[in-house]
């Protein structure tokens, strides 16, 4: 009997987790695209011009603690796993916070390049736009299936998680390369 009861307060946690996770998946891209879209007023008073070089940082850094946490698994030491995908998942908290910032305050900046690297550059932003939205709900569904010990469920989401999340991580750094010259 109290092992019927430990599963179904195991349901419910995972119910009320898995909502908020849902609400995330959602909120999160809603929040980002409204202030990238919102109109600005006038120059803000914060400078915020180096956050677009940090974002990069931020993102090799993720692209190399996935590679590093990948390593771990297939090693089978789950513990750097453990640690690489949780400084992973640190590292693309920050960046979301810093990117939202930016965008809030930030003046919007259009690539200037032409030919055949205009098409090449809004390929890589459009996949990169898409998989971003994409990779929300999955790496939180990765790290709560990971923190929770439900390993079958969290190897089947992270097969997708991570080279989705890595394609983003590291396109995202393509990204700034590729816009930089054109930062005001």
């Amino acid at each position: 009997m109290n092992t019927v009861k430990e599963s179904n307060l195991t349901s419910d946690k995972d119910r009320k987790f898995l909502t908020l996770i849902a609400i995330l998946s959602v909120a999160i891209p809603v929040v980002v695209a409204v202030l990238f879209f919102m109109p600005k007023s006038g120059t803000s008073s914060i400078d915020v011009s180096y956050l677009p070089a940090f974002h990069a940082i931020l993102n090799s850094m993720t692209a190399v603690a996935l590679v590093i946490g990948f390593y771990f698994v297939k090693q089978g030491n789950s513990k750097a796993h453990r640690a690489a995908m949780l400084v992973a998942f640190g590292l693309s908290s920050i960046f979301l916070v810093s990117y939202v910032t930016y965008h809030f305050l930030g003046q919007r900046t259009s690539y200037g390049g032409e030919g055949i690297l205009m098409y090449i550059y809004y390929f890589i932003l459009l996949t990169h736009i898409v998989l971003a939205v994409v990779i929300v709900p999955l790496v939180l569904l990765s790290v709560y299936f990971g923190i929770t010990n439900q390993l079958k469920r969290h190897r089947r989401i992270s097969n997708w998680t991570f080279p989705i999340w890595l394609y983003v991580a590291v396109t995202g750094v393509l990204v700034y390369l590729m816009i930089s010259p054109y930062y005001v």
